[in-house]
């Protein structure tokens, strides 16, 4: 084979003259006649136009690009001229071309059954892209979010070597600790009829490196969690985890700000600034959610006094609910555009989080007008002062208990904004969500539950109502939000042992079962464990939202499909009898539902 002397991406007018050797892909073949050829030649650096005559090479080698079809792969041998004709803008190699000498076929295709350049987003099914994956990765936009997800990864490990960090690997066959999500279990050959899990983090291990000394740990890890698989989610997934000691929240929060600016300036070369900070509550109040997108306004209102004074029962009946509120938002300009059909489908959308309807009035010249304009006549132009509101806007309510108010106004403001074109491209927006509840009550379990997990600390200044009021009590947890969606979240953990008890006695899990769950780490923790914390960056995620993507399997080389499959290798598959009576197992039949 040629030795190939550049890439395909490479070349430039500075290059004139030089005898070059490209290899690569076929990308696109034009027979003109009359002994010319073009071929548009690919790799993962970009494209070439090859141009073969027989003024410039002999006719055998003429008669072997004639021969070429799209995806061979060649390595063709030439010389490097201005391109003649109008320059290609849309290719950054499109001032040359390459005046093809030799035409050396390294293997020839069987006809593909899909091509790298004709995806748009609509062409192929997602379903024929896995299966031939090692096709649809030859796209140029596949190559390029690989290589964001390359340069992520890079980032991360000069960042944190540079601030003291130790690259450290945990085990990825564990003891089941239950953390949420169900467990992938893996069945032991050597103790028959014992299990190892897969992790689902590695939480435990990376505070008995705390506790180990370590004091500042790194790692580019897996974590398999056996759950449905969504749009932003995969059964297994990576995550840039991190831990510190002696440190407090105010010193992991200012050194992943100093990594996340980083990883956004030289990958995107966005300047996120200063980022905010917001306790929970406010973002709960102002946006309707606990990872609030602020590239767009739409903020959420307490109406609740102005409601209090009308006559609508909606109004009024929620607010007679213990932690009653009306919430509204002002949309500006809607009013037009808000049919009956897209206000009913804002409706929908607040009944799925749990409220009763969304009532909706319509700002004009001539006052409120359409759906609840009739109940608003004594408060009007306190409701206009408040909200700030002009002729043409639209505005929204919701009226529950202030949970679903918040959380049901908070899902309509992401769908109305979606569909007015209120979110600026190519704008990125970051803020940390601090100040967690430390707990969360279990309706249906009837006890309380961790707003993160287990090993999260209370606040210091939380520590005496910790068994008093748990309910109140706020956590040292802390979620690093971008664009409406949680990146990256960490906390301050528990090292005094019995604080740990006191949280397990909260999540009714007695000692046993604590022990039986958790009892190495909880043996750690009694022999000197720092105060310590960290984080985990959802690398996936983070790809997702550099790339500009919202599917998470277009950021995985090799993803699952929606259904948890992976159609390339036909994973998950049978074992053969021989292997499972090794493990000393065997299949059970379901018995039929009737």
């Amino acid at each position: 084979m040629m030795k190939r002397t550049h890439d395909c991406g490479e070349l430039r007018e500075s290059h004139s003259g030089d005898t070059v050797v490209l290899a690569g892909w076929v990308n696109n073949f034009r027979d003109q006649g009359k002994g010319l050829a073009f071929i548009d030649l690919r790799d993962r650096g970009g494209i070439t136009q090859v141009v073969f005559n027989l003024e410039d090479c002999d006719e055998q080698t003429v008669e072997n690009a004639h021969s070429l079809r799209r995806e061979d792969v060649v390595a063709i041998k030439g010389v490097v001229q201005p391109r003649q004709g109008k320059a290609n803008e849309k290719l950054a190699t499109g001032g040359i071309e390459v005046i093809g000498q030799t035409v050396e076929v390294l293997n020839r295709t069987d006809n593909p059954p899909i091509l790298p350049d004709e995806h748009d987003g609509e062409k192929i099914s997602e379903e024929v892209r896995l299966k031939y994956r090692y096709i649809d990765l030859r796209r140029p936009r596949m190559q390029e979010i690989l290589r964001i997800r390359h340069l992520v990864a890079r980032i991360t490990r000069e960042y944190f070597d540079e601030h003291g960090f130790l690259e450290i690997e945990t085990p990825l066959l564990i003891k089941s600790t239950p953390e949420g999500a169900r467990d992938f279990i893996v069945p032991s050959r050597i103790y028959p009829g014992e299990w190892y899990a897969l992790p689902q983090s590695p939480q435990i291990f990376k505070q008995i490196l705390m506790v180990a000394g370590c004091d500042r740990y790194l790692q580019i890890c897996k974590c398999l969690r056996d759950e449905d698989p969504r749009a932003d989610r995969q059964a297994e997934f990576t995550q840039i985890d991190l831990e510190m000691s002696f440190v407090e929240r105010d010193d992991i929060l200012d050194l992943m700000e100093g990594f996340m600016r980083a990883v956004f300036k030289k990958v995107v070369d966005v300047d996120l600034g200063d980022i905010p900070r917001m306790p929970w509550s406010e973002a709960m109040e102002r946006f309707g959610s606990d990872r609030p997108d602020l590239r767009f306004d739409l903020e959420l209102q307490d109406v609740s006094e102005l409601a209090a004074r009308t006559e609508f029962r909606v109004f009024t009946e929620a607010l007679a609910k213990e932690d009653g509120v009306v919430k509204a938002i002002r949309v500006p300009g809607a009013a037009e555009s808000f049919s009956r059909k897209v206000t009913d489908g804002y409706n929908e959308v607040a009944r799925t989080h749990g409220a009763g309807g969304l009532p909706t009035v319509k700002y004009t010249a001539n006052g409120f007008e359409t759906g609840i304009a009739k109940f608003l006549d004594g408060i009007g132009e306190e409701l206009v002062s408040l909200l700030g509101l002009q002729p043409g806007d639209a505005v929204l309510f919701t009226a529950d208990t202030r949970d679903i108010a918040n959380t049901a106004l908070g899902a309509v403001r992401l769908a109305a904004a979606a569909d007015l074109d209120l979110i600026p491209e190519g704008r990125h927006d970051a803020l940390w969500v601090v100040d967690f509840p430390m707990f969360k009550w279990d309706e249906d379990g009837k006890r309380w539950a961790s707003e993160h997990h287990p090993f999260t600390a209370p606040r210091a200044d939380q520590l005496e109502i910790l068994e008093s009021n748990p309910g109140k009590c706020l956590s040292d947890g802390y979620d690093f939000v971008v664009n409406g969606s949680e990146a990256g979240g960490g906390s301050i953990r528990i090292h005094d042992p019995n604080v740990q008890k006191t949280v397990f006695s909260l999540l009714n899990l007695s000692e046993e079962e604590a022990k039986s769950k958790f009892g190495f780490l909880l043996d750690a923790l009694r022999y000197g464990a720092p105060p310590h914390g960290g984080i985990a960056f959802g690398l996936d995620r983070l790809v997702m939202l550099l790339a500009g993507t919202d599917n998470i399997r277009d950021v995985i080389a090799f993803p699952k499909t929606q259904n948890g499959g992976d159609l390339m290798s036909q994973a998950p598959g049978p074992v053969d009898m021989a292997q499972l009576e090794e493990l000393q197992l065997s299949i059970v039949e379901q018995p039929d539902s009737d």
